[in-house]
Formats: structure tokens, sequence, C-alpha cells
């Protein structure tokens, strides 16, 4: 169990093998918010947790500062690890907290793992996920929902870790016991370690799968950031590819966000007034990572 943000950033050192290489130099420009330091950049690209919402919450002056940044000109879009959650559902989720954000502005790790299985062999695949939607955007593979029947680890031929929701440390114990019985192909549709909610971190799909990498279990794919699929999934719905370097990526976590765009050649803005750093000295966490973004804002 990971009980704050400080613990939270101790696994993310540990598990920084696993993820992308970027290179990094300079110090960072502190501003208060993006408005004093987005005129290089073209294309906007947000996290959502911890940049525009907290949980159910959103973050004081974020829909204003987007609506700011459009008016600027600027071509603004999500870009999330929230696999867990149909399309639709994000897009409205966005609207109810006072965002405007259409379809196509709204990229998720959920995307990029529905691109994966487009071009995957067919498998019978057991879900770490919720059954609370049914199996909506998966309804054209054969799936199981995993839960506390262990002859359904052992039947699927492969595991999607897609939304930890209801995830229990005794379905983790039956997974790592079917992979050990026979190896399978793995894939994080959301390589993110926590989460920040209102009151509180939650863990999400990629806790799960490093404990699995850490045990030698499984054949893992990761997708979503700070891996380049995402990206390049947002960028293709541009009409023109912009240059990496008239791209910024704005989030509040520096493996997933900074690092993410950094491998991709993008400016990044770091913020710290909201979400994984909350409580931790960001010249600390920077220097220990050895993580550097470009920029430092308080918010957006």
């Amino acid at each position: 169990m990971i009980r704050g943000t400080a613990e939270a950033f101790e696994v993310y050192l540990d598990i920084r093998h696993r993820l992308p290489s970027a290179e990094f130099s300079g110090t960072p420009v502190r501003a208060q918010t993006l408005a004093d330091v987005a005129d290089p950049y073209d294309v906007i690209l947000l996290d959502a947790y911890g940049v525009l919402n907290v949980g159910e919450a959103p973050i004081p002056g974020a829909a204003e500062r987007i609506a700011a940044l459009r008016m600027a000109g600027k071509t603004v879009m999500v870009v999330s690890n929230s696999a867990g959650y149909p399309k639709r559902l994000m897009v409205e989720r966005y609207a109810r907290l006072g965002f405007d954000f259409a379809p196509e502005e709204v990229v998720t790790s959920r995307d990029t793992l529905l691109a994966y299985l487009a071009d995957a062999p067919p498998r019978h695949w057991g879900l770490m996920l919720s059954d609370t939607y049914g199996t909506e955007e998966f309804d054209s593979i054969r799936t199981t929902f995993l839960k506390d029947d262990a002859d359904a680890y052992d039947a699927v031929e492969g595991v999607l870790l897609i939304g930890s929701d209801g995830w229990t440390e005794d379905r983790q114990r039956l997974l790592e016991d079917a992979l050990v019985k026979r190896p399978r192909p793995v894939v994080v549709g959301n390589p993110d370690i926590v989460a920040p909610r209102e009151l509180t971190l939650s863990l999400e799909p990629g806790y799960y799968a490093h404990r699995l990498a850490d045990l030698g279990l499984g054949s893992l794919d990761f997708l979503g950031k700070p891996f380049a699929s995402i990206y390049d999934i947002a960028l293709s719905r541009l009409p023109v590819r912009p240059p990496p370097s008239r791209v910024l990526m704005v989030g509040d976590t520096l493996h997933t966000d900074i690092l993410g765009g950094r491998h991709m050649g993008f400016g990044t803005a770091l913020v710290t007034g909201f979400g994984s750093l909350v409580g931790i000295n960001e010249g600390d966490a920077i220097t220990r990572s050895g993580i550097v973004p470009n920029i430092i804002v308080d918010q957006i």
C-alpha cells in the first residue's frame, strides 16, 4: 500500500529502469501559470489528474486557462492514462467539471490499448477492469473479467491491466499464481503507479504491473505515458504534425508527463500546486530523479 506522494515517488524511482530514456538540459523556468510561457508552442498537451482535476473536483481556474490558450491560437488536447472508462464517459465527465473538450481532443491510454488490440493476434483476454460498463469498446474481442475465480485466470490467453477499481490483493495473488503456472502476455493499459484523489491516492494498474515485473512474471507491454504510442495517437489527430519543439507536455508527474514529453522531444511544464508532488520538495525530486522539466508552474 502506498500512503502518500512521497512514498509513491520512491516507487517511481525504483521502476525508472523500465521507463523510456530522455535527454535533459538547462534549468527550469518558473512561472505562475502557462499564460507567461506558452508563446513558443503551438500544441499544448495536458495531463488530467493533478492538472485539470483532482478526483471529481476541477482545479480552480483550469477551464478559464484553457479558454485563454485557445483564444491565443493554441491547440489544446488532453493526454491521460485514464484507461478504465469509455471515451464517451470521459468527455461527459469533463463537461460536468466545466471543460468543453471534443472527443477527438481527449486521448487516453485506452485509445492506445484499443489500437494495440486492433493489430494484435486474436486471444482470449482476461481483464483487470470493473464490469460497471460491461465490455464497451472491447466487444470485438473475447474477454473475461478477472475477479475471484481462479479458473478464469487459468483459462485466459493474455491479460489486459486497464482499470484497478475493485482490484484486491487476493486477485493480484491469483494473477501471479496463474502466470507462474503458465506465462502469458500482459498488456498494461495504464502505466501509472498512483492517481491523486480528493483525500488520498489510488493504486493504478502500473503499480500492479511492476509488481509482476519484479517477480519476473509475464511478458509486459506498457501503453500510455511515458511511452511514445499515446503521443503518436494524439499528434495523428492534428491536420499537420508539428515539430516536437512546438509541442508542450504539461503534467504533475516527473516520471510520466515530463519524462514522456522529453522522450518525444517536446517542451515540458511541471505543475506543482496539485497532484503527485504536493508535499514534496520539487527541487529535490528533480535532482533525485534526474528528470528536469523546461518549465515549472503552480497551475496551468
